[in-house]
């Protein structure tokens, strides 16, 4: 009896895996589960492609005319920048849907009954969105010679990293609106009433210099405007930005910091829901 009362509390002891296991479990999950969506993969590219040939032709004569741009002078190289943002935009905040999908499936709720962390999740779940958000906005980069965008070993990665960034800071804002949400319908109304105006007010369609006051302020106050601008240096050396670079990458990698720590403190939060 002595010898089962000294082992029952070693058996009842369960080892935690930690955070890098369940975070890298989770991530690969994102991954294979979007790439076996095909459809989903040639619609994310499809549609920033099609509003960057469609926009950058329609206002090519108006913005040219304006004298405001990269260097390239066209509209379609001003607006290349907005369209990788466009693309990276989609993939983060709709890949989070999937924390929606796993919620009202069971999953979710098997891996928070699991001795894991909710550290992990988070951790999993925003860095397997933003790794799809970043391959997809490197992707459309080869399209960049197209935009007039200068080839340079420094200009690629400087700009996959500022790519990589605004894939991680919109993924964990993403996961943020999506955590407490039960409804794929809420979260696609808070994405339309929130995430698009933050596109269209980031310096993606026009200039912040020829904005009005009040707009100009909104957009100043976008943190998604830092991100566009830094993509937009990194991709055109020498073109006309409103901040410098490093004020640019230094916005923006506080941001991510900021919405990450938001996701985590949200996940972590304790709720109690009332039994159906």
């Amino acid at each position: 009896m002595a010898t089962m009362t000294a082992a029952s509390p070693r058996s009842s002891q369960v080892q935690s895996p930690g955070i890098l296991l369940p975070a890298y479990s989770l991530w690969l999950r994102e991954i294979v589960r979007f790439y076996r969506q095909k459809a989903r993969v040639a619609g994310v590219i499809a549609s920033p492609l099609l509003f960057w040939i469609v926009l950058g032709s329609g206002f090519a004569h108006s913005f040219s005319s304006a004298g405001s741009g990269p260097t390239s002078g066209s509209y379609m190289g001003y607006f290349f920048p907005g369209a990788v943002a466009m693309i990276v935009l989609f993939t983060a905040i709709f890949s989070m849907m999937s924390l929606i999908q796993d919620r009202n499936e069971g999953f979710l709720l098997s891996v928070l009954a699991a001795p894991v962390s909710r550290s992990a999740i988070v951790l999993g779940k925003v860095l397997g969105g933003a790794t799809l958000a970043a391959a997809q906005g490197v992707i459309f980069l080869v399209f960049g010679p197209l935009a007039g965008v200068p080839v340079s070993a420094s200009g690629v990665a400087l700009s996959v990293l500022v790519i990589a960034m605004i894939s991680f800071e919109l993924t964990a804002m993403g996961f943020a609106i999506a955590w407490p949400m039960d409804s794929t319908q809420a979260f696609h109304a808070i994405v339309n009433l929130l995430l698009i105006p933050l596109w269209l007010l980031s310096g993606s369609l026009f200039p912040l210099s020829g904005a009005s006051g009040w707009l100009r302020l909104c957009m100043m106050l976008n943190p998604l405007t830092y991100g566009v601008e830094a993509l937009r240096s990194s991709l055109y050396p020498g073109a006309s930005t409103q901040f410098p670079l490093p004020v640019n990458l230094a916005v923006t990698a506080g941001f991510c910091l900021l919405t990450f720590a938001a996701s985590w403190a949200i996940a972590n939060r304790r709720t109690h829901r009332p039994a159906a």
